[in-house]
């Protein structure tokens, strides 16, 4: 048995229909599940966070990391405005 944890939820994942703790027989099956939840987290939702899949033996789990900002050029001195 395979699981798919993620680490946090973030209130978006909260607001969907996505579940967390998922127990799956197959590892491929497993792996693709875990895969397409990344792509649609990254895709859908708020974009303040980065969703990241690592597998650690028999668990996939789904870091949630803080997405980088871009940097606009502007130093932050207050003086670009």
């Amino acid at each position: 048995m395979f699981t798919i944890n993620i680490e946090k939820e973030c209130g978006c994942f909260k607001k969907s229909d996505l579940s967390n703790h998922q127990h799956i027989a197959s590892k491929d099956d497993a792996l693709m599940e875990a895969q397409e939840m990344v792509g649609h987290m990254n895709e859908n939702f708020c974009q303040k966070h980065e969703f990241v899949l690592f597998e650690e033996g028999s668990n996939f789990s789904i870091r949630v990391d803080e997405r980088a900002q871009a940097h606009s050029g502007c130093c932050g001195g207050g003086h670009c405005s």
